[in-house]
């Protein structure tokens, strides 16, 4: 009977040392673009919109970025008061300008 219970506990010991290990080893990706990153950004989304909205970069206005699980999104508006949103995957890569 003892020897059962020291089987059964070893049996325990080594499912929970087993599923520890391989949690631990499983690959997290989180991409943090860098201020660097950000501004380039910026102005690639500056430069996309102004030639879209047929108008001048510096008279494009940038008023927010968000961040999703997978993306960002820069928003912006026009001298026209036209919104717009560039879209960013996780490392800072231009997607897609959409108006809104």
């Amino acid at each position: 009977m003892m020897t059962k219970c020291c089987i059964t506990a070893l049996i325990f010991l080594l499912v929970g040392c087993g599923s520890t290990q391989q949690a631990a080893v499983q690959p997290v990706h989180q991409s943090k673009v860098s201020p660097a990153t950000t501004l380039s950004m910026e102005q690639l989304c500056r430069e996309t919109a102004a030639q879209r909205y047929n108008t001048r970069e510096q008279s494009i206005a940038v008023t927010g970025m968000v961040q999703f699980q997978a993306s960002y999104e820069m928003r912006g508006l026009t001298p026209r008061e036209e919104r717009f949103v560039c879209a960013f995957d996780p490392d800072g890569q231009f997607l897609h300008l959409s108006m809104r």
